[in-house]
């Protein structure tokens, strides 16, 4: 490929290959370490390593852990509005949805983790936490399998199926100057610019800017969204120490957008609407405003000595007027459905201190890591109900706008219904024998979660406090330098579940609770092309919602066993592969009178496939296709196993093609997803228990150009 396409394309990566520049090498780095960016593999979609936590940035192939590190070539070939447009493509994630909201969320290894786990540079809780826009970041880094001893408890109890580390983007060598300009299905609209800079002696001082905003509507009739961003990434590469600092804006609004469904007790699971039908009302809104930020620093102590600390932050504020989960009453699409209004602020402080080295005894090398965390979390909410109305999935009509009848807490300035402080300390040795071909690793975390839950009006406290030691025991063997196997077994401390949206008991907190995963896999890297293979089983207590009461309640728990397969890189020039399956076995065990054991978990489906393929067209110069095909196997939406969803497939095509105007480097996207316009229900559930359904986006096309200047 020429570097008409790749200079685009490849901005930021040149930071991550050292370019030279003038007699020193920038190499910046987004957690500010000597070593950079991860290089990116054969290809360009994924890299060759990301970060694991306490241990730092590793190759894959010396990782005793699976996990794939998505490129901002890759991000932005893709036209990704989302982080959840980053994970479409990932065979061992699947997007569902928050449970009466409309908050991103992602289903790893059948396990939940919300949007506001997901860690900004390795520190967890600094996120918007209902919707993170694409142009904030680098790289998307999907961990897969339980990882609290790595990267600590997260606030929102995630961290069991797999943890998203995002990290945000730096200034390149060479100076960029990019605007972009778009237009979707729904007259939406899309304008951004991505703007970096060097400076100082040696360029030693780097600043990258971006601003973006998306408005208008979307394929859904009526349903409109408008995203504001601006954030700046600083960082400094001096002698013997390294600074990084972030800082960013987010403004989210969705307007008229459609709720997810509940199916009554004896009815069957509904067929799926048409894909662009909105049953939902037009005086339902979601408004979020985020300022979150970030300061990073890494010392050198000695030749092979860092020490490292981190500092973040968060303020959010939410206000919404939903049409809550539909409760479907009738085999005709007929239910029931209420106005909830919510507000929410929160305030997150976070941090970490470390330092991380390497040693060597006789004939054993040491990669040690020692630190220490905590977060501080303080969540005000206030909430607000009217009477049901009746309405229709299949001819909805638009109605009044309902009375409120309740009010909960104060919406004008809400009160705390929950604080979580979160403190650790970890301690981990990765051991190399036979001149490191044998890596062992062995480690312990201190985790210690207090929280204090405050009902609704009264502010009565529910305060727990819990510490535990979470072990971790893995290994890699590098059978050649092209394949390795690896074990691990894990325990994680995590926050207990908080009753949802809709559950009677809602805000009710539950006590920390204990998982343990073992996992066994292969690895193999020609250097153009690579595949992973694992094999794990991971247990939890199981968060389940009571269809006859809506109480939410701990009833037994939930195993997964798993497989899962990944393919990616360059199988020949200009020919790209990206893709997977996850299988997945999601037992119930334990459950109340043994009513529901060995019965599937709800949501979590047997088969995951992905393939996307990205083809570099013979005789036309620096133009590119892609195709990408999705499958989902059906997915139990309740307990006892009486109801599920059908499997769904979906397909989506893009083309790429650069060129040159007026010696500006021009490339042009185009993309449409769900080519077939297929209706099906996208998920069942994603909150822990809850079976709600979530109808899948209709047929969606989006055009964007690029002008670098």
């Amino acid at each position: 490929m020429s570097s008409l396409y790749a200079l685009p394309a490849y901005a930021q990566s040149q930071a991550a290959d050292e370019a030279p520049v003038q007699s020193v090498v920038i190499s910046a780095s987004a957690d500010a370490s000597a070593a950079g960016l991860s290089k990116t593999f054969a290809g360009g979609q994924v890299a060759k390593g990301g970060r694991v936590g306490l241990l730092g940035t590793m190759d894959v192939m010396d990782t005793p852990f699976n996990s794939t590190n998505y490129t901002q070539q890759f991000i932005q070939d893709l036209q990704a509005r989302s982080v959840a447009d980053v994970l479409q493509a990932d065979p061992g994630v699947r997007v569902a949805r928050g449970f009466g909201n409309y908050q991103e969320l992602y289903v790893i290894r059948g396990f939940p983790v919300n949007s506001d786990d997901l860690a900004y540079n390795g520190l967890n809780g600094v996120l918007p936490r209902q919707y993170i826009a694409a142009e904030l970041l680098e790289r998307v880094e999907v961990f897969r399998g339980a990882n609290t001893f790595l990267n600590g408890a997260t606030p929102g109890g995630g961290g069991i199926g797999g943890a998203i580390n995002l990290l945000p983007k730096r200034a390149p060598n060479a100076d960029l100057t990019e605007v972009s300009a778009g237009l979707q299905t729904g007259k939406q609209t899309y304008l951004a610019a991505d703007i970096g800079r060097r400076f100082g002696d040696d360029n030693r001082y780097g600043v990258r800017v971006n601003v973006a905003q998306r408005r208008g509507g979307t394929g859904i009739d009526n349903e409109d969204r408008e995203i504001q961003l601006a954030a700046i990434g600083a960082d400094y590469r001096g002698r013997g120490f390294r600074l990084s600092a972030d800082a960013g804006w987010q403004s989210s609004k969705l307007n008229s957008s459609r709720p997810a469904i509940n199916v009554g007790a004896g009815l069957a699971v509904p067929a799926a609407p048409d894909a662009s039908t909105n049953y939902g009302q037009p005086w339902d809104y979601s408004r979020e405003r985020d300022v979150f930020g970030t300061l990073r620093g890494e010392w050198d102590l000695g030749k092979d000595l860092v020490a490292w600390a981190a500092l973040g932050g968060r303020r959010s504020h939410e206000l919404n007027r939903l049409a809550s989960t539909i409760n479907l009453n009738a085999a005709n699409g007929g239910g029931q459905v209420r106005r909830f209004d919510n507000a929410r602020e929160d305030h997150v402080a976070t941090g970490e201190i470390g330092v991380r080295g390497e040693v060597r005894s006789g004939a054993v090398s040491h990669k040690f890591a020692a630190t220490a965390t905590g977060l501080d979390l303080d969540s005000r909410n206030a909430y607000a109900t009217s009477a049901y109305v009746n309405t229709s999935i299949y001819n909805t009509q638009a109605l009044p706008l309902p009375a409120l009848t309740g009010v909960f807490n104060d919406m004008t300035a809400p009160q705390t219904t929950n604080k979580a402080t979160l403190v650790s300390q970890a301690l981990v040795d990765s051991m190399g024998f036979l001149n490191d071909t044998l890596l062992v690793t062995v480690g312990v975390r201190h985790q210690n979660i207090k929280q204090t839950g405050y009902t609704y009006n009264t502010h009565v406290a529910t305060p727990y406090e819990k510490s535990a030691n979470t072990p971790i025991a893995a290994i890699v063997y590098k059978v050649t330098p092209s394949v390795s196997v690896y074990a691990n077994r894990v325990e994680s401390l995590q926050q207990g579940p908080i009753a949802g949206a809709t559950a009677a008991n809602r805000g009710e907190i539950f006590a920390p609770y204990k998982s343990v995963q073992k996992e066994v896999g292969a690895k193999y890297d020609s250097g153009r092309y690579g595949a992973t293979a694992a094999l794990f089983t991971t247990t939890q207590p199981m968060g389940v919602i009571n269809p006859a009461t809506t109480v939410f309640g701990i009833d037994g728990e939930q195993r997964n066993r798993g497989l899962e397969l990944t393919a990616y890189g360059e199988l020949v020039r200009g020919l790209r592969v990206l893709g997977g399956a996850t299988f997945l076995d999601a037992k119930q065990q334990r459950t109340a009178g043994g009513a529901n054991d060995g019965k599937d978990v709800v949501g979590v489906p047997d088969t995951q496939l992905n393939l996307g393929v990205d083809w570099d067209v013979p005789g036309v110069r620096d133009f590119s296709v892609s195709a990408r095909a999705l499958h989902t196997s059906s997915q139990p939406i309740n307990a006892a196993n009486t109801l599920d969803i059908p499997s769904w497939n979906r397909f989506d095509l893009s083309a790429r093609y650069a060129f040159k105007v007026a010696d500006h480097n021009v490339v042009l996207r185009a993309r449409v997803d769900n080519v077939a316009n297929k209706n099906y229900w996208a998920s069942a559930g994603g909150s822990q228990g809850a079976g709600y359904l979530v109808l899948g986006a209709p047929r969606t096309f989006a055009l964007t150009a690029t002008t670098e200047f």
